[in-house]
């Protein structure tokens, strides 16, 4: 699993073996998403929109934007309103503005129900409106403000005096003087329209012809995240978490999956792989206590991580593997000689493999199979026994338990010679009473029934 690539299968393989423990993880995930619902009382937000007449370039505009939630405006909404317990700050964190097209100011105010939104952004849009229409009209600056007033009066005697020069211009009808009083009139027109142009410029104008675009209007539903939405993302961050979790603990196992790494960890070389047809009781390790009986309760007792069992032949190719097997096992022993089978605990398919295999040696050579603890491994001392065969399935044990279990049978003074992977398989269904097998040739009547067959 370490170096595969994380495939839908994968995954699926994780929430088909481990339904239980996902569905109970979903449903704490939701539990705690309802938890904290319970923490953030539910919020309602509506927005109030405010019209800036004019021309406003997109800087300004933010510019506007920020004014509506400064902390100027804020603390007057929170005066007017007068919530108690509801500071400014505190309204300030449930304020927010945009500039919208067309300009247009949009201001949002969120608040425990519907009644207190709508009366926010309302206040928060006049008392912004407000704000800006006094800063338009108090203008501290007596230069600034007496600049655009002494231009509109230079523009004023300058208009007055180009009236004057028509009328004193020559009052016949002569070439030159009809153009000289065109051009003075052309002059006063665009000087007025300066005029204009430079009115509707003025920013204290414009501030002062904000319009807020009628009421905010009353919210129907909860602003999000709403206690619903809380559940669902509680149930899907946990279940999301303990698939993760699975794949990051396979991408992390230090399992041999291999022959070779299996053979290097045991310090042996391997005689061959033997099937064992899958039973739902043989999967699942026997054990007691009240971790056991949770395990069995949340289905982890069952490994994940172990491939679908492939389809298998018949009987009769499951035993020509243990056959060939034990042909193996005879050409590396010298003289014939008694061995221990090591299986470790727990590894049931490897238990039912080993059965086979001393079914099958019979008395050449003489097999007796004995459990080993994974944890704390213990081979019997040297007696009638000069070696050990290791029976086991991959990816179930470690190379540090593999190493363990080698160093075990090293120290009872048996010599490991040989291994033995036992695969779990699928057994074909047995196929009806009176029917060939698949593949099967059909017997050819001889003799006396075939010339009674014959027509």
């Amino acid at each position: 699993m370490s170096d595969d690539t994380i495939r839908l299968v994968t995954i699926g393989r994780i929430v088909r073996r481990r339904r239980r423990l996902l569905t109970i993880l979903a449903v704490v995930g939701a539990l705690v998403g309802f938890g904290t619902s319970l923490l953030f009382p539910p919020r309602y937000t509506t927005s109030a929109s405010v019209l800036l007449p004019g021309a406003w370039e997109e800087r300004e505009l933010l510019t506007q934007s920020e004014i509506a939630t400064s902390s100027v405006v804020v603390d007057r909404v929170a005066a007017t309103l007068g919530w108690t317990g509801v500071s400014g700050s505190e309204l300030r964190d449930r304020v927010s503005a945009e500039a919208a097209d067309g300009n247009i100011i949009k201001i949002s105010g969120t608040a425990e129900t519907p009644e207190r939104a709508q009366r926010l952004s309302d206040q928060v849009a006049q008392q912004y409106v407000t704000f800006v229409a006094r800063i338009a009209g108090d203008n501290t600056d007596p230069e600034a403000a007496a600049g655009p007033e002494a231009l509109r009066k230079l523009v004023e005697q300058t208009s007055r005096r180009i009236t004057d020069l028509a009328e004193a211009a020559d009052p016949g009808q002569t070439v030159e003087s009809v153009q000289t009083r065109t051009e003075l009139a052309k002059l006063r027109t665009t000087l007025q329209e300066a005029i204009n142009k430079l009115d509707e410029a003025d920013p204290a104008a414009n501030g002062a012809n904000m319009v807020v675009m009628g009421p905010a209007a009353r919210p129907t539903g909860e602003a999000p995240p709403t206690r619903p939405q809380l559940i669902v993302a509680g149930a899907l961050l946990f279940f999301l978490l303990a698939v993760i979790g699975h794949l990051t603990a396979a991408r992390m196992s230090r399992r041999p999956r291999t022959e070779p790494e299996i053979a290097a960890a045991l310090g042996s070389v391997l005689l061959g792989t033997v099937d064992v047809p899958g039973e739902r009781p043989a999967h699942r390790p026997e054990g007691h206590g009240p971790r056991a009986r949770i395990r069995r309760l949340l289905g982890v007792d069952v490994r994940w991580d172990i491939p679908t069992p492939q389809t298998s032949g018949d009987e009769a190719g499951r035993q020509i593997r243990y056959r060939r097997v034990c042909a193996r096992l005879r050409d590396r022993l010298p003289v014939p000689r008694r061995l221990l089978v090591v299986v470790p605990d727990g590894d049931e398919t490897a238990r039912r493999a080993a059965g086979q295999l001393v079914a099958e040696a019979g008395n050449d050579p003489l097999l007796r199979v004995v459990g080993v603890s994974v944890s704390q491994p213990m081979v019997p001392d040297r007696d009638n026994e000069s070696g050990a065969l290791v029976v086991l399935s991959a990816g179930s044990w470690t190379a540090g338990e593999l190493a363990d279990i080698a160093a075990a049978c090293a120290d009872a003074g048996h010599e490991v010679v040989g291994i033995v992977l036992a695969s779990t398989v699928r057994a074909r269904p047995a196929p009806p009473a009176g029917r060939p097998p698949d593949g099967a040739t059909p017997a050819i009547a001889v003799g006396a029934d075939a010339k009674r067959g014959s027509v």
